[in-house]
């Protein structure tokens, strides 16, 4: 059953990944897992030097300065309970110029612990266009678990 924006917007929020979706100029879509933190309508992806990468030129920047485009899916799988399944799709648009990266930058320090006292080689910026979701059972879901009951 469809979930309500409320809904979507508090499950993005609370989700600790996603999986981001840009679009290569002749490949088509290209997905990558990411971590994210949410403030409002302004989603931030960091281009961090944390985690082992050959180069912080990644190739998500460069399908977004062709096309600002952008989706964030969020899910719960759990295989042996299909009545715990969900997820949310943010639509995004990339803003190249944002004001606000310090804001954001703080906000996925303290979601995120491996990133304290980091610094980032690059904020990817996003407006929240759209949400959109899905859920198995119109229970809501507590905040940072699986289901109310868990």
């Amino acid at each position: 059953m469809r979930i309500s924006a409320d809904d979507c917007a508090r499950r993005l929020a609370a989700s600790d990944h996603g999986v981001l979706a840009t679009r290569h100029a002749t490949r088509g879509v290209d997905t990558v897992p990411v971590c994210f933190a949410v403030l409002g309508s302004r989603l931030a992806v960091p281009v961090d030097v944390v985690k082992a990468k050959s180069s912080t030129a990644l190739q998500r920047t460069t399908n977004l300065a062709g096309d600002p485009r952008a989706s964030l899916l969020c899910e719960r799988w759990d295989a042996d309970d299909w009545s715990a399944l969900w997820w949310v799709r943010a639509t995004l648009r990339h803003d190249h110029a944002p004001d606000d990266v310090d804001v954001l930058a703080d906000a996925l320090r303290t979601k995120h612990a491996q990133y304290l006292g980091a610094t980032f080689a690059a904020l990817l910026v996003f407006d929240v266009v759209d949400l959109a979701g899905w859920a198995a059972s119109d229970v809501p879901e507590s905040p940072g678990v699986g289901r109310p009951d868990d």
